[in-house]
């Protein structure tokens, strides 16, 4: 997949492992795992390879969020991003990071 961010914050997290935006701050074990799963979606080419690894919990959300979908970074944060899906050849998708999110916040 191809993978772009949304926010300037959520591309530091990844590149760099850090942000210079204060409210965004994480603990180092969050964004290596945030680095990680980012890794994942980069390798996966479809949606249906992230079924196949358990740890990432990779679901479609409902209510307020349908359309989106979400892969558990740790218990309390998840990603939550968009798929765009393309039918010519090659598929192409592309995955919008929306947000590094509190899950039960």
């Amino acid at each position: 997949m191809i993978v772009e961010f949304e926010k300037e914050y959520l591309r530091d997290l990844y590149i760099k492992g850090e942000c210079n935006d204060k409210k965004h701050r994480y603990r180092p074990d969050v964004i290596k795992r945030y680095k990680r799963d980012i890794d994942y979606l980069k390798w996966s080419s479809r949606k249906e390879d992230l079924f196949r690894i358990n740890s990432l919990n990779f679901e479609s959300l409902k209510g307020k969020d349908a359309g989106k979908f979400s892969i558990r970074v740790n218990d309390q944060y998840r990603i939550i991003f968009t798929l765009a899906e393309t039918a010519d050849e090659p598929i192409l998708t592309i995955c919008n990071i929306i947000e590094l999110s509190n899950h039960y916040a």
